[in-house]
């Protein structure tokens, strides 16, 4: 019973196991407090420890990478969920601070280091190591490059890498790697270790922001180069509430088919402000009430459902794929419901830049709760979308700013004609 609690097989949460297979970088993309650290630490001891408190592990020689030796003393060694709390009293290593190293019973050894230092990866050599958020280093990329030459002693040198996803190029690098394997966890996998008031705060200041996406979901957000949109852009468009709407419309982008194999259908509600001038009118999205593959009638229910919930004016939906046959399946739903077709006559892109204007402009602003349909806006760029599948989000968002604002915008730029 005493050595129960020391048994993390027996407490380990799913996203905190090692994978099996042969891997050289495990990477474990988490939340704030959704038990990376101690996974990590967890990880260290299922290296370094053997059957018994002497006997040799897997690992002899392990670094320990922080951003600063500070952290990695304070965080990965000694801190709530670090090695030091993790070891049971006859396997603890002993903490050499003039040396900045961790001694086992056993002979094994973990060295401590600083991304602040690259150089000073130089010339030691491993058979593991565990890095701690290398998504916020300054110099990940070096520290990175000088620790995988560290890697050679053993068998197989493996690393753990416990971080909150950050859209920086080494870590895309990384997670691109064929030897790499990667688990995911939000803060509410480990709920049952943190502050219930802790949750509640940080889920209403975030929750449905790219930042919340990041930090709490730990979902790795980007903006593709030459992004129609960036994340920047889309943080400066967030509002708390919209204001009393003129025009409400629902967009739908159908899919081609709906089996389970097919794109999502997109539905994105979006309202303006149309008072004074058109170049004054501003745009809200509201929600975004996409299915995944969904048949004709499921979208149609959820389409008519979003117009009945946010009062909408008007039904947009695409019909190049369906042509009449989308037209029938919503009025199948709702005879009455006003509805418009649109065409795209246009490619993806010619078709978003308007839209994409209205941003750079100001001109368009987000309510929470947009994190998927954002992160398919990032992955929009001037050659096209790079994002997986289709963005089907983006194109019913592109509809209902395209009917609520750039339609408009265009007829009262239109010359007019001088009758003589």
């Amino acid at each position: 019973m005493l050595a129960l609690p020391y048994i993390f097989e027996f407490w380990a949460l799913e996203h905190q196991v090692p994978p099996g297979g042969d891997w050289r970088t495990w990477v474990i993309l988490g939340g704030r407090g959704a038990g990376k650290t101690r996974a990590g630490a967890e990880w260290v001891r299922g290296r370094v420890e053997g059957a018994k408190p002497l006997d040799p592990g897997t690992c002899r020689r392990l670094a320990l990478v922080g951003e600063t030796v500070d952290q990695v003393r304070e965080v990965m060694i000694f801190g709530e969920s670090g090695i030091m709390a993790c070891s049971p009293p006859d396997r603890r290593p002993e903490w050499q601070a003039t040396r900045k190293r961790l001694l086992w019973p056993n002979g094994a050894v973990a060295q401590v280091f600083s991304a602040h230092d690259p150089e000073g990866l130089r010339g030691p050599q491993f058979d593991g190591a565990w890095v701690d958020e290398l998504a916020k280093w300054k110099k990940a990329r070096d520290t990175w490059d000088m620790l995988q030459f560290g890697l050679r002693l053993g068998e197989a040198p493996q690393v753990c890498v416990t971080t909150t996803p950050r859209n920086v190029g080494v870590l895309k690098d990384i997670l691109g790697s064929e030897s790499t394997v990667v688990t995911n966890a939000p803060t509410e996998a480990n709920a049952a270790n943190l502050a219930q008031g802790f949750l509640e705060e940080v889920r209403a200041r975030y929750a449905g922001t790219r930042l919340g996406r990041q930090e709490l979901d730990g979902v790795l957000t980007e903006a593709a180069e030459d992004a129609l949109w960036t994340p920047a852009m889309l943080e400066r468009a967030r509002v708390g509430a919209a204001p009393e709407l003129d025009r409400i419309v629902v967009a739908v982008d159908p899919p081609v088919t709906g089996h389970a194999g097919s794109d999502a259908c997109g539905i994105v509600v979006a309202g303006a402000v149309t008072q004074g001038p058109v170049q004054d009118w501003r745009a809200f999205v509201l929600a975004d009430e996409s299915l995944d593959a969904a048949g004709p009638a499921a979208w149609a229910r959820a389409a008519i459902r979003a117009m009945e919930r946010w009062g909408a004016d008007r039904l947009v939906a695409e019909v190049n794929q369906g042509g009449d046959l989308v037209e029938q399946v919503i009025r199948q739903v709702d005879p009455l419901v006003p509805f418009r077709k649109v065409h795209a006559s246009r490619g993806k892109v010619l078709r978003a830049e308007p839209v994409a204007a209205l941003y750079e402009q100001g001109r368009v602003h987000h309510l929470r709760g947009l994190g998927a349909l954002e992160d398919q806006m990032c992955a929009m760029t001037a050659r096209g979308y790079e994002g997986r599948g289709s963005p089907d989000r983006v194109d019913a968002l592109v509809w209902a700013l395209t009917d609520l604002i750039v339609e408009p915008g265009a007829k009262w730029r239109a010359p007019r004609v001088r009758l003589v």
